[in-house]
């Protein structure tokens, strides 16, 4: 599952954790990442410590095995770690689904937990590059969808994501309980505030947020990214 932050990437995770036949990896590349670009994140030295940096091992645990005997392996990606230094062959064992959100909302949550951020913090260029590679070597578009209609109708969503996967859905994916879990990645107490309060999916939200004008500029840079993926969504 491919997406920028705040994208309702960790719900997702969480959902197909409460299947019982899945494991999940939170964020492979985010120490990698972190090590080749000197990015300041939040917990930056926490993360590389904690967490394995070297990108090459990481894809080949990525295109392997399946963890802990599971039938299935949902791995959580942010499109920004994906830089051009790493090698993505191992996308082609993949099945790649794309988690898009409309940048004003996702702007709007990430300034909230790290002040100013950029495009390429948001991710949506990298994910729009790499919908366009894996479209070009499968031939067609990769399966997308829309955090909107996720938080509309998780059921008939996620329904429509399990069939075109070929795996069977589950009411447990509507649900999980509060707090950390596990597989969290160790930078979870900084980011995973909300998710941890929730019980499963939070209702449809309203209108798009009113943003300073700095935020707008960034949105109107992202949105034509969104727009790219967005006519292909389930």
């Amino acid at each position: 599952m491919w997406s920028g932050p705040r994208n309702l990437s960790t719900a997702m995770m969480y959902a197909f954790a409460a299947r019982g036949d899945c494991a999940v990896w939170d964020e492979p590349f985010y120490a990698a990442y972190l090590a080749a670009t000197g990015s300041d994140h939040p917990m930056r030295e926490q993360i590389i410590s904690a967490h394995d940096a070297d990108a090459r091992a990481v894809a080949v645990a990525c295109a392997g095995a399946v963890p802990n005997r599971q039938n299935l392996f949902y791995q959580k990606h942010m499109t920004l770690h994906m830089i051009p230094d790493f090698d993505r062959e191992f996308m082609r064992a993949c099945e790649n689904v794309f988690l898009i959100r409309h940048p004003a909302r996702v702007v709007a949550s990430y300034a909230k937990k790290r002040e100013g951020p950029t495009l390429a913090d948001i991710g949506f260029v990298q994910q729009a590059e790499l919908f366009d590679e894996v479209s070009g070597w499968m031939g067609r578009a990769p399966l997308v969808i829309d955090s909107a209609d996720i938080r509309n109708d998780p059921a008939a969503v996620l329904g429509r994501l399990c069939a075109a996967l070929g795996i069977p859905f589950t009411d447990r994916m509507l649900h999980w309980p509060a707090g950390p879990k596990a597989f969290d990645g160790i930078w979870a107490p900084h980011w995973y505030g909300a998710v941890h309060r929730s019980t499963g999916f939070e209702e449809p939200e309203g209108t798009l947020p009113d943003l300073p004008p700095d935020y707008a500029r960034l949105v109107d840079q992202a949105l034509p990214y969104y727009q790219h993926l967005l006519p292909y969504r389930l």
